[in-house]
């Protein structure tokens, strides 16, 4: 049987940590950056982990 290809969209969006938890980029830090504050955008230049909840899912697709 041929591999399974992954979803590209997800490959772009996902990395997989060393322990095998799900990186992703928090959104909302794209545009429209003059309403929000320094804060909340430094915070939004962090990555941050996937929910448990949604953790199979993503593995699936990468």
């Amino acid at each position: 049987m041929p591999k399974m290809k992954s979803r590209r969209a997800a490959v772009k969006r996902f990395r997989l940590t060393g322990s095998g938890k799900v990186r992703r980029s928090k959104s909302f830090g794209s545009h429209i950056l003059t309403k929000k504050s320094s804060k909340r955008k430094r915070k939004l230049r962090k990555n941050d982990l996937v929910a448990k909840a949604d953790h199979k899912k993503v593995k699936g697709m990468i």
